[in-house]
């Protein structure tokens, strides 16, 4: 009450006191440097001390570590992964003004910490540990924004960590399966409505971060980085300080053995934005690097395709209306609005355009420049503006050059070692006997790589946006961004269309996505193979499975194309009756 001064960040005078002395502001829990001053200094003589500090952490376990919790340990996860992010060119401001409320909001929202603990799952809790402890005791405990370090004496900023603790009986006996104070009970809580955070949930946060401030990375980008180890996912808790003893229950947790998932971290990023009730994200105009136009420009460089195109991909996402910033927005909990995937929806658009200039039916494309030069007084492949495009060609070249790259990555996929250099062991009587294993093993490869006489890995090389480039300069003609369309065009009335009248649909009618959940199903052996190698090309390119991109390409058609699909169904109709 006698802290009179107004919050730094809200302008609001409401402020809250830790355990350790120091001011916060309840409105929006920004925490000060400033202290409370000790005004009472009335005690009664020839007492005895009973206690020095409320919720004091008990620093040393036996096995000569401090006591951690899991949602401190995913604070760690979530600093090494917004540190590698920063290192990458992203603006520092995401990790201390985006992610700091994104994770703050989220520990209150699950009711870990900023909140008064509800009455029947204190009891709960209190069955399984009896004291309370506070995070910000320990000075050399890591943080990822300072988070944790709250603790309210007078119950309006309690944590779940704060009823548990390593003294209670249960805690101890607990503490031979988990090296974290609460791993036993983090795994055991249903907190299927508090949304329990999980490692691909890290990646979701991060990608919600980076969609707020409207970065120039998409998601397939992000975990294209997470697979070639510019930021920490697998084995990430290698990172951890030696006092935070990771082992048991703890490896169910924080321990990944396969990559991260498209799906699963884009849903995820979703369901977090609505549990966090998260308002309305920054307007994706067309000036942002999410935009459709954008995307489009980039593909089609990195896909090896005439610069011409990007014409015809603006032309379709204006034609549909895709473009606009309404549809391209993150509204959060509107389920309304369709979930927008940026990366996978400017892959369909060039696969719509494919479509419409070659057909793609395994027949037209491969003859459609030979039949127009051949009718040409000039039987050459070149004119004033630049070679012609040649479909066929184009097959070829990028078809090596895919391939090579796939083989490539299978072999360091297949090369590649799930087990982490730092030992885990699932008990503490284990640990020895898990050193010894891991000593050993490091021996044996040692001697079996100078035997076979194996060359060491060397370093991973920078990040880049393009994973297929290709230069203008080459002289083998390997490049076609400045090719011309003119062969299978048309100028009529002033506009120029494609030589081709027909189009095919990938689907006549579009599935329930939310019961099915695909808009079309894709099989290989229904569709012809110039459409299968296009839709490969985009997957490798995305690292998403090809049914996604087809269920855009099947999205954008029934828009392109609403009219005469609506006059073709209701013409059936009438016939059936």
């Amino acid at each position: 009450r006698d802290f009179n001064e107004r919050c730094a960040q809200c302008s609001e005078v409401n402020w809250g006191l830790t355990d350790g002395g120091r001011f916060y502001c309840r409105s929006c829990h920004n925490v000060t440097e400033r202290t409370r001053e000790v005004v009472n200094t009335d005690f009664i003589t020839h007492s005895r001390v009973q206690t020095i500090s409320k919720g004091s952490r008990k620093q040393e376990k036996n096995d000569g570590g401090s006591e951690w919790y899991v949602c401190e340990g995913f604070q760690l996860v979530l600093k090494k992964q917004v540190e590698a992010l920063e290192a990458l060119g992203v603006c520092p401001q995401m990790k201390d003004e985006i992610l700091c409320n994104f994770w703050r909001c989220y520990l209150q929202k699950s009711k870990q910490a900023y909140c008064k603990r509800p009455a029947g799952e204190a009891v709960k809790a209190l069955s399984v540990c009896e004291s309370s402890t506070d995070v910000d005791s320990d000075p050399e405990r890591p943080s990822l924004l300072h988070l944790l370090s709250l603790s309210e004496s007078e119950g309006d900023l309690q944590t779940d960590c704060s009823f548990a603790s390593s003294v209670s009986k249960v805690s101890e006996s607990t503490s031979v399966y988990s090296g974290s104070v609460d791993g036993s009970l983090y795994l055991m809580k249903n907190q299927k409505e508090n949304l329990r955070m999980t490692m691909p949930m890290t990646l979701s946060f991060c990608y919600m971060a980076l969609l707020w401030v409207r970065e120039p990375i998409t998601l397939s980008e992000l975990l294209r980085f997470v697979v070639e180890g510019h930021i920490p996912y697998l084995n990430v808790f290698q990172h951890f300080p030696e006092k935070m003893k990771l082992c048991g229950l703890d490896l169910k947790i924080f321990c990944v053995e396969s990559w991260p998932v498209y799906e699963e971290v884009f849903n995820k990023m979703h369901e977090l934005a609505a549990f966090l009730d998260l308002p309305r994200f920054p307007d994706i105009t067309e000036s942002c690097f999410l935009h459709p136009d954008m995307l489009c420009m980039k593909y089609l460089m990195e896909a090896n395709l005439p610069d011409e195109m990007h014409n015809w991909t603006c032309r379709v996402v204006k034609k549909i209306g895709i473009g606009e910033v309404d549809f391209l927005t993150l509204m959060p909990g509107n389920k309304s609005t369709r979930k927008v995937k940026y990366d996978v929806l400017a892959a369909a658009i060039i696969v719509v355009v494919l479509k419409l200039l070659f057909l793609l039916d395994d027949h037209y494309e491969c003859f459609s420049v030979i039949s127009f030069i051949s009718s040409q007084t000039k039987v050459y492949i070149f004119y004033s503006g630049g070679p012609y495009f040649e479909f066929k060609k184009w097959y070829e070249v990028v078809k090596h050059s895919l391939d090579v790259k796939q083989k490539k990555l299978d072999e360091e996929r297949a090369k590649y070692l799930w087990r982490c250099e730092k030992p885990l062991f699932y008990s503490v009587k284990n640990k020895s006997k898990a050193l010894k294993r891991r000593q050993m093993v490091v021996n044996l490869q040692n001697q079996f790589g100078k035997l076979s006489g194996s060359v060491q890995r060397a370093e991973k090389p920078n990040p880049s946006s393009f994973q297929l480039s290709w230069s203008e300069e080459n002289t083998d003609g390997s490049c076609f961004h400045g090719h011309s369309l003119k062969g299978i065009l048309q100028e009529k009335r002033g506009l120029l269309t494609p030589m081709n009248p027909d189009y095919w649909l990938c689907t006549v009618k579009l599935c329930n996505e939310r019961l099915c959940g695909h808009l079309a199903h894709y099989r290989e052996v229904e569709f012809p193979q110039s459409y299968h190698f296009v839709l490969g090309l985009f997957s490798f390119l995305l690292r998403v499975q090809p049914s996604y991109i087809h269920d855009e390409v099947c999205m954008i058609e029934h828009k392109l194309f609403n009219k005469k699909l609506y006059k073709k169904l209701k013409y059936n109709t009438v016939l059936r009756k």
